[in-house]
């Protein structure tokens, strides 16, 4: 094993404790929320469950741009904004064109700017949503609506991720069936991949990008090691079958027995060294922090064929008030290759069949100036894209008026976003419930629409 795959394993296996299941555990007790529920009974929790119909993807992928891209530099080129520079617009502001050159790409003829030429090149691969819409226009509550379908952080929701475990179990029992790699520290934190009432299995695994996953590593012998866990786990289960045992007793039993085979699998199948050169250079890895966001994108590719159910990776700093025009230059160059390189290679080995790539912020950003270099939110009318499993290929749904300011046509609430994910994993959103607190519970709460148009 080479030095950089062997710092690869010692960053996966560095702990300050005895090890095992000490993850799942601190995220777990972590979370400081009221009342874990007892998971349904199931001696395999986590073990892959039948869809309510036949699926149409089986995974996830999510590329989230943490802070909200300005689409009308990106992805929505607006000819009336740019003939109206410095005019007032429709709701007050003065509009301010774009100054990133548009072109259109592909058979469909979509606009991108010269922001974001390697992923121009996916134009007639990519299903567009743009008239999303949301409730809130502060980060902290769009983002936790986005991940639970509920901008209420403190009545906490299950994850998004969540949700589709517990519909769905997980392919691979060695591995979480659930993983977000640099999640978002503030803007909801752990609410964003938790599993709040649902049973604590469910949540989310945080991992970073230099293939750290704290707490799996044990001082002894594989052999003892089992022993210790042998032992642990009898006495857990002894206090699990006590009418006051506490509710995460399950969950704890669950994660030990998890981050137990982790410990041999996890490190190498995170160890990015073991792609070819070429793979590598055509995500644009490179050491160091400005290597980040293409290692979360072989990382993520690397664990959703390993069958990990859902996969987030993040970049943030889109949070453009001002700066606006060095600041996007600087985040598309930060992703342009990388996600273009994932689609591409997802495409290559043919995982586009039952995995579903999703990519968007919590909200857009408006067509008018906010100061001398900015663009303040957008919660109106913006766009997000899927590729991949279940949706059309070249296909557009939805619009927004002609400066970009609000959805007007093929409107989608979070909500109907949320709805149609489900669908496309073969799940009725309104009977994937969970009764917590004397009421059933789902991720789309009482609301939202399976947008079937998009769907192949």
């Amino acid at each position: 094993m080479d030095m950089q795959a062997s710092q690869t394993r010692r960053n996966w296996l560095k702990s300050t404790s005895a090890g095992f299941g000490m993850v799942a555990l601190a995220g777990l007790l972590g979370h400081n929320q009221p009342g874990f529920a007892a998971p349904a009974g199931s001696p395999k929790p986590l073990a892959p469950k039948a869809p309510h119909f036949p699926a149409k993807a089986k995974k996830i992928i999510f590329v989230f741009m943490q802070g909200a891209i300005s689409q009308v530099d990106t992805f929505e080129y607006k000819p009336e904004l740019q003939k109206n520079d410095g005019k007032g617009g429709p709701g007050g502001g003065k509009l301010t064109a774009s100054k990133f050159k548009f072109q259109q790409y592909g058979q469909t003829g979509s606009w991108f700017s010269e922001l974001l030429p390697n992923l121009a090149r996916h134009a007639d691969d990519l299903c567009w949503l743009r008239g999303l819409h949301t409730d809130t226009p502060a980060h902290p509550q769009a983002v936790v609506q986005l991940h639970t379908g509920s901008a209420n952080a403190a009545l906490t929701r299950p994850s998004m991720g969540a949700w589709l475990l517990y519909g769905l179990g997980t392919e691979n029992q060695d591995l979480p069936g659930y993983i977000t790699i640099n999640p978002p520290p503030n803007f909801g934190g752990a609410v964003n991949f938790g599993s709040a009432f649902l049973p604590a299995h469910y949540q989310g695994s945080r991992i970073n990008d230099q293939g750290y996953f704290p707490n799996l590593e044990s001082a002894v012998s594989s052999q003892l090691q089992r022993k210790q866990l042998d032992l642990i786990q009898s006495l857990n289960r002894d206090l699990a079958g006590k009418a006051s045992a506490p509710d995460q007793v399950e969950g704890i039993i669950e994660s030990y027995e998890l981050a137990f085979k982790m410990q041999d699998k996890v490190p190498d199948l995170l160890d990015i060294s073991k792609e070819p050169r070429k793979v590598l250079d055509a995500y644009g890895v490179k050491n160091g922090p400005a290597g980040s966001f293409a290692r979360q994108c072989v990382m993520a590719r690397r664990l959703c064929e390993a069958g990990v159910r859902f996969v987030e990776i993040c970049q943030p700093g889109w949070d453009h008030h001002n700066n606006l025009h060095k600041g996007l230059i600087d985040r598309c160059q930060s992703i342009d290759q990388p996600v273009a390189a994932l689609l591409t290679d997802l495409k290559q080995r043919g995982m586009l069949e039952d995995t579903l790539v999703l990519f968007g912020s919590e909200f857009g950003r408006q067509p008018t100036a906010q100061g001398v270099d900015g663009r303040d939110h957008n919660i109106t009318g913006y766009p997000m894209f899927l590729m991949g499993a279940g949706v059309k290929p070249g296909f557009t749904y939805g619009g927004t008026d002609e400066f970009g300011i609000k959805a007007t046509e093929g409107r989608m609430h979070t909500n109907d976003l949320h709805a149609t994910l489900l669908a496309l994993m073969g799940l009725d959103h309104e009977r994937l419930t969970y009764r917590y607190a004397g009421r059933d519970f789902r991720l789309t709460d009482v609301a939202g629409s399976v947008v079937s148009e998009i769907m192949a």
